[in-house]
């Protein structure tokens, strides 16, 4: 991409934001070492030159001299006592004593009668007070607030509320990522390459009277590669790459969002021309408004009035380009994707099948694959996933080849590893008894053969009675013959009756039905409720939507249900939906009577195998 190489040229960092230098903090810390020793040795000296010589003496020895009157004063502590003996010659100096003295409740009283000065304390070590009360504690808040101090003097890599440690920037020595390694979305790719080709040219659009966007918001759903296009474009222009995430900014203490926002923009522009990308955009850019509690939603609306205050002022000529993505559009901020700010918003949706054949074709580049093997299949039966599910694919199919040892990884190791990502790993000790193992097989022959004969049934890939994930206790898997994005009315009823193919089944040959059918039957409930509430599919109800589902966009997750109608269009509703199931049922047990025969020879055979592909299918219907 051209239009990306506006951002190679560097800028030099300013030298007030320069980190300072390791060896300058290491000698303070060497010099304030050295203090601290010197004083501690001066107190020692001190102590030493008034330290008095003293001899010690037995208590009991203590006691008789006290007696004998020649103990004049003494000191007294918790630990011993200290005093002077006096001298029977007046031309010799006192004679200094301690002794450590057995406690006992009259010896203030026996001191007393004796005529012994004496004082009470609880120690006499001066220099020990003072080195436990004061010496320790001080050269702890000094080593605490010099800590501090370099902490906070290292700028924005070592701030002291740890802005920077949540920034990564990603320096040219690494692997670069460019649009050769995102296979598909070629739409969000060429919508990217505008937007920076704006930047890089401005008089493309001001001539015409435009300006140029600020942002770029890339929304959809969660593994499309969101994260991995705004690598791409930091490496297609070759500039520092700023990555944090939404919640990265949410602390307990309100304000340290908004000051982490400040010294991300702060960084930016020091290290422009560069890309700013926050992922999740969502955790900080959520509405504002609503019910407000105590406490509550402060330190995130102040964020988000920070960043909003950023983005407002963010000059686009200095070359910083903000991006941001999300799974959850619908939540944000009216304020966030007005104009001047994410001025774009680039929808990267799941992969169709040439792109996940594409998708296929890089994830697979690095292992050795049979000849046999055609990534167009694969691309098949994998409708729906996203580009993280496909590169999971590629991995497990080389860890199934490895397990059974396979010198290359063949078709069926592929075959295994979509069914593991798909139904769940194998329950290998989960053994159904004979009689439970013929009733699956019947039920999942059933769903086949009702599918093989409705009329826009999906051709049907593979049966299994292997048991797989929690609840499985076999599958049919049915493998779409081209993309479609539209149901017709007659499709889902064709789909309603194959998943009612299994329950019948078990009703026409058993003569009752079991537990297995819970999920289909959940499934055709719900294909029917939106035949008759959302889609207007019932003659009867007419051309009406009723209730309001609140659908997160593309998270596929409801969190509300309004209802909006009466009981008695209720009681309507659930009578047209059980029509509609009724319908279904009769279908699929005419279906399943007509063709008993070919029935019990897909279960019978079933059971011998456990898995039939389409060819064996075939082949065995077709005698």
């Amino acid at each position: 991409m051209n239009g990306l190489n506006f951002l190679s040229k560097q800028k030099p960092e300013k030298e007030v934001n320069k980190p300072p230098d390791q060896d300058s903090a290491g000698a303070k810390q060497r010099k304030i070492f050295f203090y601290v020793l010197m004083f501690i040795l001066l107190l020692t000296f001190i102590n030493n030159i008034q330290e008095v010589k003293r001899d010690e003496i037995p208590f009991s020895q203590f006691m008789k001299l006290v007696k004998e009157g020649k103990i004049d004063k003494a000191v007294v502590t918790e630990r011993y006592i200290t005093g002077a003996i006096k001298s029977d010659d007046p031309q010799k100096p006192e004679r200094n004593f301690m002794t450590v003295p057995l406690w006992q409740n009259d010896l203030a009283q026996m001191l007393e009668q004796n005529k012994v000065d004496f004082v009470v304390r609880s120690s006499d070590n001066w220099l020990t007070n003072l080195f436990f009360n004061w010496v320790i504690p001080m050269v702890i808040l000094v080593f605490v607030w010099s800590w501090i101090m370099r902490r906070s003097a290292a700028g924005g890599a070592q701030s002291f509320l740890n802005l920077g440690d949540k920034i990564h920037i990603h320096q040219d020595t690494q692997a670069k990522i460019t649009f050769n390694d995102v296979a598909g979305a070629d739409s969000a790719k060429q919508e990217l390459g505008e937007s920076i080709d704006f930047l890089r040219s401005p008089d493309k659009i001001q001539r015409l009277g435009g300006r140029m966007p600020k942002g770029v918001l890339l929304v959809g759903p969660p593994g499309t590669g969101k994260t991995l296009l705004a690598r791409a474009v930091s490496g297609e222009a070759q500039v520092p790459f700023f990555n944090i995430s939404g919640s990265e900014f949410i602390e307990l203490f309100v304000g340290v969002g908004a000051a982490r926002v400040r010294e991300l923009f702060v960084q930016a522009r020091n290290k422009a021309p560069c890309i700013i990308f926050i992922d999740e955009l969502d955790a900080i850019g959520r509405s504002r408004g609503g019910p407000v509690m105590i406490g509550g939603h402060d330190e995130r609306e102040q964020t988000l009035n920070q960043l909003l205050t950023e983005m407002d002022g963010f000059d686009t000529s200095v070359g910083v380009v903000v991006m941001a993505a999300t799974n959850r559009p619908e939540v944000l901020d009216k304020a966030l994707l007005r104009s001047g700010r994410f001025d774009r918003q680039i929808v990267v949706d799941k992969p169709d099948l040439r792109d996940r054949i594409e998708i296929l074709k890089l994830h697979t580049k690095g292992l050795t694959l049979a000849d046999d093997i055609d990534l167009a299949v694969v691309a098949k039966r994998t409708p729906g996933l996203v580009g993280a599910d496909l590169a999971n694919i590629a991995n497990e199919a080389a860890i199934m080849a490895t397990r059974v040892g396979h010198d290359k990884v063949e078709k069926e190791d592929f075959e295994s590893a979509i069914d593991r990502i798909l139904a769940g790993p194998e329950k290998k000790n989960r053994v159904l008894t004979p009689d439970e193992k013929r009733r699956v097989a019947f039920h999942e022959s059933g769903h086949a053969i009702v599918a093989e004969h409705v009329p826009t049934g999906q051709p049907v890939h593979k049966i299994s009675i292997i048991s797989r994930g929690a609840a499985a206790l076999g599958f049919t898997l049915q493998l779409p013959t081209e993309e479609k994005f539209l149901s017709t009315e007659d499709e889902l009823k064709d789909q309603m009756a194959i998943l009612l193919g299994g329950r019948i089944a078990e009703s026409v040959i058993f003569g009752n039905i079991s537990t297995g059918a819970q999920n289909d039957l959940e499934k055709v409930s719900e294909i029917a409720r939106n035949m008759v509430c959302n889609l207007g599919m019932s003659k009867k109800m007419g051309a009406l939507t009723y209730g309001k589902r609140q659908q997160l966009q593309y998270l596929e997750t409801e969190i509300a249900d309004y209802r909006n109608y009466s009981d008695e269009t209720a009681r309507l509703l659930d009578t047209e939906a059980q029509a509609l199931v009724a319908e279904a049922e009769t279908r699929a047990r005419g279906i399943i009577t007509a063709n008993r025969e070919g029935l019990e020879k897909l279960a019978n055979f079933l059971q011998e195998k456990e898995v039939i592909s389409r060819e064996e299918m075939l082949a065995l219907l077709s005698h």
